[in-house]
Formats: C-alpha cells, sequence, structure tokens
C-alpha cells in the first residue's frame, strides 16, 4: 500500500467521524433548545465542526480528484 493509498483511508475515515460528530453536536443542540437550556456555546461549536467537516470533505475531493476538488465549500452534507 502505498503513501497515497494510506492518506485516502485516512482521510475518508475522518469525513465518516466528521459527520457523526456533527449529527451528534446537532442531537445536543435540539435537546438544549427542547429543555430551554442556552445554546450559543452549543450552536458555537456545531459551526466549527460543520466547517471543518467541509474542510475534510474538500481535502478528500482533492485526493480523489472528483468534481467537488473546486468549490467544495457549497456542500452542506
Amino acid at each position: 500500500m502505498c503513501e497515497q493509498e494510506i492518506d485516502l483511508e485516512m482521510v475518508r475515515r475522518h469525513v465518516r467521524q466528521g459527520a457523526g460528530h456533527v449529527a451528534r453536536q446537532r442531537e445536543i443542540v435540539a435537546k438544549l433548545r427542547a429543555s430551554g437550556h442556552p445554546t450559543e456555546t452549543a450552536l458555537q461549536l456545531l459551526a466549527t465542526l460543520e466547517a471543518t467537516q467541509q474542510q475534510h470533505k474538500a481535502h478528500l475531493a482533492r485526493l480523489e480528484g472528483g468534481p467537488q476538488a473546486v468549490g467544495a465549500e457549497g456542500d452542506d452534507s
């Protein structure tokens, strides 16, 4: 296995894990709202996680050479 393949698997793992982190933080925000607790800090963390996830996805697109390699910031998932 070459170094690029190892990097590709690592970035794919980061994308998978990041999706889980974003989903979990969205659940936390929803629970805080439902119980009437402040959400400012949780929303700030969610924004950070979402931005980081976009960076992971853009990195993956560059490694794979796919259509998201340019302008990946517009993808919300």
